[in-house]
């Protein structure tokens, strides 16, 4: 009986064909997985990633809520038209805060994932506003609502606790504190040691243009103004993250 007629065997009997296949997945499954339980961190470790800052957060989470990420992929691919139109090739430490992280490749707009501080508060909010008032051929709906939406931040400190238990290196500290960072961020004027010292690069102050209250539009443009700006491409060194 030659081999191709052994196999012929396995086609024809099912509990023998299911069994194979469960051995060859099995195998395969072992060779995929096996290698991580050697690795300290499958991810490298870049300079200047942080967690969200309360604000971010709040503002990531109605970035979810809205759908934008249906729209706005945050994965710039290592292509020399991605990479000239958007920046430098996303890393995966810039996700690895991210729960969901928001890769993708549909681009009914563009890729978000280097937007922070290209564009001023202003435009965001008259964007968000407005579309096309600021960009003629944007088929994106209005989200003016956003501005007239008080922040409800009740629950901060609940997510930060969330994403802690996940992997997010959110110390006590910034737990208990979450709430008064938030406010401190967004509130124009106020002493913002305490947010800068634990979120480096955060963006602070009046955002929608309304500095009496916090809305949900000064969180969404605080996440916006964050995205890409964590990470100073000019002193990075693949070679060495690498190692």
């Amino acid at each position: 009986m030659s081999i191709l007629d052994k196999h012929g065997v396995i086609e024809r009997n099912a509990s023998l064909l299911l069994v194979g296949s469960l051995v060859v997945v099995c195998i395969g499954g072992i060779v995929e997985i096996t290698p991580l339980f050697y690795f300290q961190n499958t991810i490298e470790k870049v300079e200047g990633m942080r967690p969200y800052s309360p604000l971010e957060l709040a503002g990531r989470d109605i970035y979810v809520r809205e759908g934008c990420y249906v729209c706005h992929s945050q994965m710039i691919r290592p292509f020399r038209d991605e990479v000239e139109r958007y920046g430098h090739y996303s890393l995966a430490a810039e996700s690895m805060y991210d729960h969901p992280f928001q890769w993708g490749s549909k681009r009914t707009g563009p890729d978000l994932a280097r937007v922070g501080g290209r564009y001023s508060n202003e435009w965001q909010v008259q964007h968000l506003t407005d579309p096309r008032s600021v960009v003629p051929e944007s088929i994106m709906p209005s989200y003016s609502f956003l501005a007239k939406a008080t922040l409800d931040y009740d629950t901060i400190e609940g997510m930060l606790q969330a994403n802690a238990r996940v992997g997010v290196p959110y110390t006590p500290e910034m737990i208990e504190g979450a709430a008064s960072d938030l406010v401190a961020q967004a509130t124009p004027d106020a002493d913002t040691t305490t947010v800068l010292a634990r979120y480096p690069k955060a963006v602070t102050g009046d955002f929608d243009g309304d500095p009496m209250r916090i809305t949900e539009m000064d969180a969404l443009v605080a996440y916006l103004q964050m995205l890409g700006t964590l990470v100073d491409f000019n002193t990075y060194d693949p070679a060495a993250n690498a190692r």
